[in-house]
């Protein structure tokens, strides 16, 4: 439809406004008449539409309450070329003349968001949108295509920054965002990814010295072969920001070679003091991977045999910061069980899939994100969980518990199965989850809960640290957790010792029968005759020597007869075993007392 460039170049004007109005089931009221009317004859006292500026169309749109809905009808039929910035101002109601005068293109768009599961209000949203991108590229919303599409994109979004954003619920971005994996989804579009957006691991070099960055990107390009892209990322990223510290701090360093120590002394102050944009400190592990790379980065260029290099070794292992090796945050018991239970209380299937697989798998955060819709598989007659490849460059299965399978089945049966170009499990309307909607999932339930923060890691641990203490093997939970080692599983060891915790209650019981003995003088009080016989008491003559042990002290020795297997007594030895029990006792021996406790009491009851 070709829009016109004069309003008036269209006889009855109002007359056809009225009859598409009735046809599409609409009301018209002798009001909207004369706010139609009043509109066209303020439009032509102007100079006629073209000749208005932004301010003369929103006086002459909002002249008459019901103007609205005539000027909407002139913009969706192609009557009215109007820009973005009038569009995001005007505030028409534009999504629904899109849905009264093209009701086959709105039906479409209604079954493409009803495959997807997108709520009835973000559809919308949507519509909306797609009804402002059409009038802002003078077409209507059946005949976008991907060039229109992005070309709206940047008209609306340029008009909304001007203008200044909308409350973050209804931030356009994001709808726009969301709108286009609609789209795409529907086969209107032919990607989801923004064509001529620069990345930053590109755009980001620019004021970086020219000789460092041809470095830096040369080595960030052989890495990029055997290293994971998370890895490289963060490389390029360290690179990066180096580069960019010394071009502001130390411009007359054009070359590597120029460097010396007293620039990485300076940049490691710049680390730990200088604070991010957050407003927080860099973290010590932080400071630390920063360093690892650029220590690898100056070595390798050498050993590469690259043309700048610095002239000798800059950073050494005393330059790294010492990094606290704390126990696991875990759930105890009572928080993990209100937890799960508040999760299956709640309404929300993806919400309550979160959490109920990060509590029973232990599996990371990453690994939940990358799963797949066939990651449920059947080993023999039960079900497991094929967990991707992801941090330690492995992947595993774990055994699915039967409520987490029917959890998995429900999801999958809602899943969308006519996504474009898309195998992962965790979709909503189409889009991808991003790791801050597993945050906000689990900050929802812990809220609920009342257990405070918790994270998808600590999950983790807490799963790992109630398997070992209901004594399960450091080898099962290490391929459970996905672990290369058992010195990794053996963090969770730390945490709840069972020999530890044994021995310490049997010492303990040992010490306060010491503090139950009779208070013994001081020993100033204490002459030397007294001393002396104290001393030859405690002196028990042995074969060959003296036994020195002081006698509030246990001796496992001195009862060992009598903890022998082939130990024979009979009942005629009873007063002399009640007379070493009463001994035992009365010096606070808890060890032998219960050694001629057990004797006596099977003496008892068989006389043998």
């Amino acid at each position: 439809m070709e829009a016109r460039a004069s309003l008036a170049a269209e006889p009855d004007l109002v007359e056809h406004y009225c009859h598409d109005a009735q046809q599409a089931g609409a009301k018209i009221w002798p009001s909207h008449r004369l706010a139609a009317e009043t509109f066209l004859h303020r439009v032509a006292a102007c100079g006629e539409w073209a000749g208005m500026d932004l301010t003369e169309r929103l006086a002459a749109t909002r002249e008459q309450m019901r103007t609205g809905p005539f000027v909407s009808w002139l913009i969706v039929t192609g009557r009215c070329v109007v820009d973005a910035a009038f569009l995001v101002t005007a505030g028409l109601r534009l999504g629904e003349a899109a849905s009264r005068y093209q009701p086959l293109a709105r039906l479409r768009f209604e079954q493409a968001t009803d495959r997807l599961s997108i709520a009835l209000a973000d559809t919308r949203l949507q519509w909306h949108m797609l009804a402002l991108l059409a009038a802002a590229t003078a077409t209507t919303v059946d005949r976008i295509d991907t060039q229109i599409f992005f070309a709206g994109r940047e008209l609306l979004l340029a008009a909304y920054r001007r203008r200044g954003h909308p409350d973050s619920d209804r931030n356009p971005a994001a709808i726009l965002h969301r709108l286009q994996a609609t789209l795409f989804h529907d086969q209107v579009i032919d990607t989801l990814e923004r064509p001529g957006r620069i990345p930053v691991s590109i755009a980001g070099w620019n004021g970086v010295t020219t000789s460092y960055a041809l470095a830096a990107r040369r080595y960030v390009e052989q890495v990029a072969l055997s290293l994971r892209p998370s890895t490289v990322k963060a490389i390029e990223r360290d690179l990066r920001q180096f580069g960019h510290y010394l071009a502001d701090r130390h411009p007359d360093v054009t070359t590597l070679a120029q460097l010396n120590r007293s620039h990485i002394e300076d940049y490691k102050r710049h680390l730990a003091c200088d604070p991010r944009p957050s407003g927080a400190p860099l973290a010590k592990p932080s400071i630390k991977n920063t360093l690892i790379n650029l220590r690898c980065f100056f070595t390798r260029i050498t050993e590469w045999d690259y043309p700048d290099v610095p002239p000798r070794p800059l950073i050494f292992d005393a330059d790294l910061p010492i990094i606290d090796r704390p126990l696991p945050r875990f759930l105890d018991d009572a928080a993990a069980t209100k937890l799960l239970r508040t999760a299956r209380a709640e309404p929300d299937a993806f919400t309550r899939l979160v959490v109920e697989l990060l509590a029973r798998t232990g599996m990371r955060k990453g690994e939940l994100l990358a799963l797949t819709v066939d990651a449920v598989v059947q080993i023999g007659s039960a079900y497991w969980l094929r967990i991707p490849i992801g941090k330690l460059h492995n992947d595993r299965y774990i055994p699915l518990h039967p409520e987490l399978k029917s959890l998995l089945d429900a999801w999958l049966h809602d899943r969308p199965t006519d996504l474009r170009s898309d195998k992962m499990f965790l979709r909503r309307g189409g889009r991808p989850i991003l790791p801050r909607h597993i945050d906000q999932a689990l900050a929802k339930v812990a809220d609920t809960a009342g257990i405070g923060h918790i994270t998808a890691h600590q999950l983790r641990h807490t799963l790992a640290t109630q398997a070992i203490n209901r004594g399960m093997s450091l080898e099962a939970i290490a391929a459970l957790l996905g672990h290369k080692t058992l010195a990794m599983t053996m963090v969770y060891a730390r945490i709840a010792d069972r020999t530890v915790a044994e021995e310490y209650f049997s010492v303990t019981e040992k010490v306060e029968a010491l503090h139950t003995q009779p208070a013994q003088l001081p020993a100033t009080d204490e002459g030397h005759q007294m001393r002396r016989l104290r001393a030859e008491m405690h002196r028990r003559m042995l074969g060959n020597g003296h036994c020195a042990r002081p006698v509030e002290m246990d001796c496992h020795f001195e009862s060992i007869c009598e903890s022998c297997q082939f130990f024979v007594t009979t009942i005629e030895f009873r007063p002399r075993l009640q007379a070493q029990r009463d001994d035992a006792k009365e010096k606070g021996q808890i060890g032998r007392q219960k050694i001629f406790d057990g004797l006596l009491d099977r003496l008892d009851s068989t006389g043998t």
